[in-house]
């Protein structure tokens, strides 16, 4: 690591950064983070082979992998097309730069996490930096700047002073409280510590070997119009500085902060060369992230999220007891029920259980070459019958794949955009108004002979099927399957004799 930057400092401030760094040395000199950002840094100066070097140091934190094939995913990333799979390719998509800038801001905030102790206002801080990292994350993706990621990073560094003393010298924290007031703690910073919590959080980002770019954009800025030299630098800086105040007025999520944003994208609109509705977006677009993502901030509704959560584990967990006894009865059924009355139970086990919004079971005519709706459940099913009728010519489409393949196949996200295409112009018709949906196929003796199809509307907002599911989905499966394959071996029988 290289020491901090040589900048004229006060005794007092000499002696807070001494402090600082013995306190980090003590709690293990965060191992994880400055052996992981030494690799990353090589990784992006090129001191190896860029690519094999980022995706090594990326496959070796299971945490990052997934995070950056999110990423790789992601809508802001769609123009590439098809899904990534790899991490190699992922690299190869969004440059070691991207990659780079988000594996030290995720390991910024996994590390701190894990090594802070065990105070409120240390969570709130760290959650506030990765709430500014979120909104400085929307803002760049909407003004298509290079590497949004670099601004993520940013912004999450401009929070860092205040993360070091929250995390490391709480006690200080409560000092500085004392002598201005609570929330004026960063006026205090200079009697208290003797530098202010940006020169401390510029400070520890050099001693840390953050690349030159990044502390550059760590400053604070007022907003103001673009001067002469204006250069990405003080993009950084500016996007940096609105998106810390904006995640600090949006923490509370009440409506003074929702006035201080709309003041704070109204001022930085000039400096960020945005204009202020295009700034609000994207903030909001942050909000619904934020509300999703995070776990203390009032924004989130943490109690109301933990009940939610604890409602929809009670929820699935006797969801799984009507799979398990719909498994059980049509076992018991056997070969005393027909195919048809087997779909019928397996239909509505399955709409029961996994509470789907609407569940239809089509069946394969091969005389009309069709595959038809029989039978639906779910509010306006019925109606929707009539309509739910498309050739059995194959398409190239996620329910001819799934016949194909004779795997049940989950669509976690109908409405992504580069999924539609993979739709039929019938279900688009007809069911669009599904957020996700599961197909089951039915294939007897190696040939399709119809499907099972349920879906869940935005009352679900998230759906995840569990290992569970999947393995009780498939012997509903397959005991459907078997009493399909019975009636055509008797009816094989009955036309020999």
């Amino acid at each position: 690591m290289t020491n901090s930057a040589n900048t004229m400092r006060s005794p007092k401030g000499e002696a807070t950064l001494a402090t600082l760094w013995e306190r980090i040395r003590r709690q293990g000199d965060m191992p994880g983070f400055t052996k992981a950002i030494n690799a990353i840094l090589a990784s992006m100066r090129g001191e190896d082979e860029r690519e094999f070097s980022m995706t090594q140091t990326v496959l070796s934190d299971p945490v990052l992998t997934q995070k950056v094939l999110r990423l790789a995913n992601s809508s802001m990333y769609s123009a590439f097309g098809q899904r990534i799979n790899t991490v190699s390719k992922a690299v190869l998509v969004l440059g070691t730069e991207a990659i780079g800038h988000l594996a030290l801001g995720l390991k910024l905030i996994e590390e701190l996490s894990r090594n802070t102790p065990d105070t409120e206002q240390a969570h709130i801080e760290m959650e506030k930096a990765v709430l500014a990292g979120m909104v400085a994350q929307q803002v760049a993706a909407s003004a298509a700047t290079r590497d949004p990621e670099e601004a993520v990073v940013c912004s999450i560094l401009h929070s860092l002073g205040r993360m070091m003393i929250t995390f490391y010298m709480p006690e200080r924290w409560t000092q500085m409280g004392e002598t201005a007031g609570a929330g004026r703690e960063e006026s205090a910073a200079e009697a208290v510590l003797g530098m202010s919590l940006e020169e401390i959080g510029r400070a520890t980002a050099s001693h840390w070997g953050l690349p030159r770019n990044l502390i550059a954009g760590m400053r604070r800025v007022e907003p103001s119009e673009r001067g002469d030299g204006f250069g990405h630098d003080d993009w950084l800086a500016a996007l940096g500085t609105m998106s810390t105040l904006a995640a600090d007025a949006l923490w509370s999520d009440d409506e003074a902060g929702a006035a201080r944003v709309a003041s704070l994208a109204e001022s930085f609109s000039p400096m960020l060369g945005m204009a202020p509705t295009g700034i609000l977006g994207a903030i909001d677009k942050a909000k619904l992230e934020a509300a999703s993502d995070l776990s203390i901030a009032p924004l989130a509704k943490p109690l109301e999220k933990r009940a939610q959560e604890a409602a929809a584990t009670r929820k699935r967990m006797a969801g799984n007891k009507v799979l398990m006894s719909g498994v059980a009865d049509m076992r018991d059924a056997g070969p005393n029920a027909t195919a048809g009355q087997m779909i019928s139970m397996a239909l509505e086990t399955m709409h029961k259980g996994l509470s789907f919004s609407r569940s239809f079971a089509f069946l394969r005519n091969r005389r009309d070459g069709k595959y038809t709706a029989r039978i639906g459940f779910g509010e306006g099913a019925k109606a929707l019958l009539p309509n739910l009728v498309f050739d059995d010519v194959y398409e190239p489409n996620v329910f001819h794949a799934a016949l194909g393949s004779d795997r049940v196949i989950f669509i976690e996200n109908a409405r992504d955009a580069k999924f539609a295409a993979k739709l039929p112009g019938w279900w688009k018709g007809t069911l669009s108004e599904s957020r996700c949906f599961v197909v089951i196929p039915l294939c007897a003796h190696g040939q399709p002979a119809g499907f099972i199809y349920g879906d869940w509307d935005d009352s679900f907002p998230s759906v995840i099927l569990s290992q569970t599911e999947f393995a009780l989905l498939n012997d509903l499966r397959g005991l459907v399957v078997r009493t399909v394959e019975r009636r055509h071996q008797l009816e094989a029988i009955a036309t020999r004799v």
